[in-house]
């Protein structure tokens, strides 16, 4: 997945993080297969955190990085995606996440907000997903047609 998000070419400028040791261990494996390390906030709150939670971590995030690389645990993650994509049927992606956000899924949001303080529900833009099996068809259940 770390070769994939570097392919990819998204840049951020903050890594957040459950301290986790599962987490821990992901993080490090992306940042090899990414080529480079990246300094990690390790925040408590992210660990096991509902929805609610983590848009508190977002809004709470100084200095307006412009994007924001988030690394936690389900079902938390895979809610707050429900809470900031809208429900209206304009997302395939939110739709897929609804059948299967499985571990090491990587998930892009837009935000058009000014600052992260006025991240607010239904206001995300989904852009882009992909999960393991995308990447390696082997790490995910076979597809009955």
């Amino acid at each position: 997945m770390g070769r994939h998000i570097r392919e990819f070419g998204l840049r951020f400028d903050r890594v957040l993080a459950s301290p986790a040791a599962r987490v821990s261990e992901t993080v490090e494996l992306a940042s090899k297969a990414f080529g480079r390390s990246f300094p990690v906030e390790w925040d408590r709150r992210i660990y096991l955190a509902s929805s609610a939670t983590l848009l508190d971590v977002l809004h709470g995030l100084d200095g307006d990085p412009a994007a924001v690389l988030m690394v936690g645990h389900n079902p938390g993650l895979e809610d707050l995606i429900f809470d900031l994509v809208p429900d209206d049927g304009s997302s395939p992606l939110r739709d897929e996440v609804e059948v299967k956000f499985p571990t090491a899924s990587f998930a892009v949001l837009e935000l058009p907000v000014e600052a992260w303080g006025e991240v607010a529900e239904g206001s995300a833009r989904f852009t882009h997903l992909t999960r393991p099996r995308d990447l390696d068809p082997s790490l995910g259940p076979e597809l009955v047609s």
